[in-house]
């Protein structure tokens, strides 16, 4: 019973993961992102990723891991190839913390490029291959 639940949480928490990553390439299909949509990619961005967390950590509690925080969920996601880059994943953590207490709207637009660039295609992998578990 316990470990059906496990299983219908993360496939919960999967689809919602799906519509915010639908989200982020919703916000950055527009030509040219006023400073209006690149604080919405960035809210995004930080839903996103503590989604994409979750997820990792409902997953592998499914799988029979015990997981108490994001890193733990991101390293034992990496050891069971459910994510394949580690360490831009650790980057994508300390970026989240960062964007959670930055008060100047300069210093995170800067980070537009980055989610676009690197952390949207860690997303993407991510969602293809716990869609294969589903």
């Amino acid at each position: 019973m316990v470990d059906n639940l496990k299983d219908i949480r993360w496939k919960q928490r999967f689809e919602a993961y799906q519509k915010a990553v639908d989200l982020i390439k919703r916000i950055i299909s527009k030509e040219n992102l006023d400073e209006a949509s690149q604080l919405g990619l960035i809210q995004a961005y930080q839903i996103t990723f503590e989604l994409a967390w979750k997820l990792l950590k409902d997953k592998l509690e499914a799988d029979g891991f015990i997981v108490k925080s994001p890193r733990e969920s991101i390293k034992i996601a990496f050891q069971n190839n459910y994510i394949v880059d580690g360490s831009i994943w650790l980057e994508g953590l300390e970026l989240r913390n960062e964007l959670s207490h930055i008060y100047s709207e300069n210093k995170a637009l800067e980070n537009v490029d980055k989610i676009i660039t690197k952390y949207l295609p860690c997303f993407e992998k991510l969602l293809n291959t716990l869609s294969l578990e589903i």
